[in-house]
């Protein structure tokens, strides 16, 4: 069964902080506040919000840590993952959270400028952007979708 794909529009609710698990692989967590409007029974405006974490790895995650900050209004597509997890207090939390597989400045009210990265070497099986747990596309899926001919070394841009 495919995963499932969210895409969430919102703020991020604090600055991107860039950390590295023991093997050193980069990691950032970000925290999004999705804002919904909408007009009651007596015509007044009210608003909701809802937050949501998103986890980005690897190159996207230094590329964030390095492009966004608190406020910044973001579009997040990804797929949502739930674990469990016991808690300084002794209970059990269940979380549900974003694996982000792309994100960015949203451009609706705002322009940014792109700067492409150097490609790394090494970029073993998670380059190309690819979440974890996610094949590797082939010239014959590529082909199906319409793609032609389609090289997984091939840049997105």
């Amino acid at each position: 069964m495919a995963d499932s794909t969210v895409t969430l529009v919102g703020n991020l609710t604090r600055d991107p902080e860039l950390r590295f698990t023991n093997s050193g692989l980069a990691t950032v967590r970000v925290g999004i506040a999705v804002n919904r409007r909408k007009q009651n029974a007596q015509g007044e405006w009210e608003e909701n919000t809802s937050f949501f974490d998103a986890i980005c790895w690897r190159e996207m995650a230094e590329n964030v840590a390095a492009s966004l900050a608190k406020g910044s209004r973001v579009v997040v597509t990804g797929r949502l993952e739930q674990r469990t997890y016991e808690n300084r207090e002794g209970n059990t939390v269940n979380v549900v959270e974003v694996i982000a597989d792309e994100i960015g400045p949203s451009l609706r009210w705002a322009s940014a400028t792109v700067e492409r990265n150097e490609k790394k070497a090494g970029g073993g099986d998670f380059g190309g952007g690819r979440a974890p747990n996610r094949p590797a596309p082939t010239d014959a899926t590529a082909d199906q979708a319409g793609g032609g001919a389609y090289s997984t070394d091939e840049e997105p841009f």
